[in-house]
């Protein structure tokens, strides 16, 4: 989308009306003015309407980019509209999980609708209790099994772009994808 010149779009501020009487009857002066109201009305078209720009659930579909790459948001052209938008919303929120367990999985269900189940941590370990033994040595990997949902196909490359993405770069991981519900809790 051109926020260009925009035919036909009128000026909320025309020039020619706010010249001084001596130029009110002047042709020139208007037909000169005219023009320049031709490229300023889109101008303040866009800065009267600019919190509609800065919403990212209203704001035109190629300001979505640039709204992601303020909050730091993943912004994937193959993405849903609706999803992108959803993204940058929900920003702030999984910034506040990166790096953690609950931050993985929301972003697996919130970029590819799928269920995410994480086991292990990667290597970190740690005692509350100054002085005491130190902990059992962990996996040495994280293991994320990815449930589509709905038994939609997805791209693996695109779950290990998401895991590499949210996990700490010391964090060594293994991804499964995998078909199916999730398996019930007790069984």
């Amino acid at each position: 989308m051109s926020r260009a010149a925009v035919p036909g779009l009128p000026s909320r501020y025309p020039i020619g009306g706010q010249l001084p009487a001596l130029y009110a009857d002047d042709d020139f002066a208007q037909r000169f003015t005219a023009g320049l109201d031709t490229v300023l009305a889109p101008v303040f078209s866009t800065l009267d309407n600019l919190p509609a720009y800065l919403d990212p659930r209203v704001t035109p579909v190629d300001f979505l980019a640039w709204l992601a790459s303020w909050v730091g948001a993943a912004h994937d052209p193959r993405w849903p509209v609706e999803v992108r938008r959803e993204a940058v919303v929900r920003a702030v929120y999984l910034h506040r999980w990166r790096g953690t367990r609950r931050g993985l999985v929301e972003a697996l269900r919130l970029a590819l609708g799928a269920h995410a189940e994480v086991t292990g941590d990667g290597g970190a370990v740690w005692s509350g209790t100054a002085g005491s033994a130190l902990p059992p040595k962990p996996p040495a990997e994280a293991l994320v099994r990815v449930r589509l949902a709905g038994g939609t196909p997805v791209d693996a490359d695109r779950v290990h772009e998401i895991v590499r993405t949210m996990c700490p770069v010391h964090t060594a991981f293994r991804v499964e994808v995998l078909s199916g519900p999730p398996a019930e809790e007790g069984n």
